[in-house]
């Protein structure tokens, strides 16, 4: 071997402890890529849970609303709205339910613990014993009736023909209710 190919057998050998090898370029390169990747996917998942937070305020809302539209139908149907224990606790701890009749029908309503205090005005009954089975069923994993809904939509037609009923007879204008109905 030469003089002059050890020499730059030696200088090659320099520049390359000196130059990253390719694969630690390689190794680099993902390494950001991954790093790059992760930010945008971090970015992603904080703007899908402020939705997610949005929603779960709004669900919120929505239920406190119903707490509040329950103690005043409760309100209303004085003779017959009771407290009752549920048949279970529900996965939202659930253990009580506002049962009442209106326009003859039986309905039932789980109560969230948080909500019990807006009833204070309902009288508490240790189970539904009257007539257990007219009931609507009000196990844990039972969702709302469509029947007790349908009832509702039905009660109410029936409560507006009332007064459209009333207003002919009467003679009053739809305009001079307050709500312009």
């Amino acid at each position: 071997m030469s003089v002059s190919s050890r020499g730059s057998s030696r200088l090659r050998g320099l520049f390359r402890s000196l130059l990253p090898s390719r694969g630690a370029h390689r190794r680099e390169t993902s390494r950001r890529r991954l790093e790059s990747d992760l930010a945008v996917h971090r970015q992603a998942v904080a703007h899908w849970q402020q939705y997610a937070d949005s929603y779960a305020r709004e669900l919120g809302r929505a239920r406190h609303e119903r707490a509040h539209l329950l103690a005043w139908l409760a309100a209303l149907h004085p003779a017959s709205a009771v407290i009752t224990p549920t048949a279970g606790t529900a996965q939202d701890g659930t253990h009580r339910s506002l049962r009442l009749v209106a326009g003859g029908w039986p309905m039932s309503w789980r109560i969230p613990p948080g909500d019990l205090a807006l009833f204070r005005h309902v009288p508490y009954a240790e189970a539904a014993a009257d007539h257990p089975e007219t009931w609507p069923d009000d196990s844990p994993d039972r969702p709302d009736s469509p029947d007790q809904y349908a009832h509702i939509r039905r009660h109410t037609r029936l409560l507006a023909l009332e007064t459209t009923v009333h207003d002919i007879t009467t003679g009053t204008e739809p305009s001079d209710h307050p709500a312009g109905h």
